[in-house]
C-alpha cells in the first residue's frame, strides 16, 4: 500500500507525446495492437509493478488516450505545456507529476516492456539517481529506465536550458548505473525493448502477438 503521507514508492511513467510521423495519420498509441490499443498493452505490464501510472502526451491527446485505457487501471495525464520539444521534454513533464521517488520511464511505443526488468531496475536504482540499461552496442536505453524523479526532472530542464537534445545528456548530471547487456539477460528477453515506430513494425508485432 502507498504510504500515508500520500506519496508512492513507485511511478510507471509513459511517453505518449510524440507525433508518430513514421507511423502514417494515425496516432500510433491508441493503435489497435492485436486488438489491444498500443499504450494500453505498456500500462498493463507496467501496473501489476507500480504504485501509479503517468502518462505523458500532448493536450489534443488525452481524450483518445484515455478511451483506449477505459476500464484499466487508473491513470494521471501529465500534458506537456509545450508541445513538440521532444522525449526529454516529455520525461521531465511526465516526471514532475510523479508522486514516487522513482519512476520508470518507458516509451507508448514498447508493447513488450518486461515488467520482471522493470523491477530489477527499480532495485539497481536504490540509492542512485538513475539505473539505465545499455546494450553491447554501448547504447543508453533512456526510454525504458528508471529514475529518481525530482533529480532527473531537474537534470532535464537544465538540458533543454542549454538547447541539448539528446536523451541521455541528463545523465551526465546524475549519479547512475548502468545495467550491462548480461545483466539484462538475466532478468528479460531484449525483445522488451522493441519499439514500434513503422506500420511494418506494427505488423511484425501484430503477428507475434497473434501467434
Amino acid at each position: 500500500m502507498p504510504p500515508e503521507t500520500g506519496r508512492t514508492d513507485r511511478t510507471g511513467v509513459v511517453l505518449a507525446g510524440g507525433h508518430s510521423t513514421r507511423f502514417g495519420d494515425q496516432d500510433k498509441a491508441v493503435a489497435d495492437l492485436a486488438g489491444t490499443p498500443m499504450i494500453r498493452r505498456v500500462v498493463d505490464r507496467l501496473a501489476p509493478i507500480v504504485d501509479e501510472l503517468v502518462i505523458n502526451c500532448r493536450d489534443e491527446q488525452v481524450s483518445a488516450i484515455d478511451t483506449a485505457l477505459e476500464g484499466g487501471p487508473d491513470v494521471t495525464f501529465a500534458v506537456d505545456p509545450v508541445p513538440d520539444r521532444g522525449p526529454m521534454a516529455g520525461i521531465m513533464t511526465g516526471l514532475r507529476a510523479a508522486t514516487g521517488e522513482y519512476a520508470a520511464v518507458v516509451a507508448c511505443d514498447m508493447p513488450f516492456v518486461d515488467p520482471d526488468l522493470i523491477s530489477h531496475l527499480f532495485d539497481r536504482a536504490a540509492d542512485h539517481d538513475a539505473a539505465v540499461p545499455r546494450l553491447d552496442d554501448q547504447w543508453f536505453q533512456t526510454t525504458q529506465a528508471v529514475y529518481r524523479a525530482a533529480p532527473m526532472a531537474a537534470a532535464c530542464e537544465r538540458a533543454l536550458e542549454r538547447d541539448e537534445r539528446k536523451i541521455i545528456e541528463p545523465l551526465f548530471d546524475l549519479e547512475y548505473v548502468v545495467v550491462d547487456e548480461a545483466e539484462i539477460h538475466d532478468q528479460a528477453p531484449l525483445s522488451t525493448f522493441e519499439n514500434v515506430n513503422t506500420r511494418e513494425e506494427f505488423e511484425a508485432a501484430t503477428r507475434r502477438l497473434e501467434d
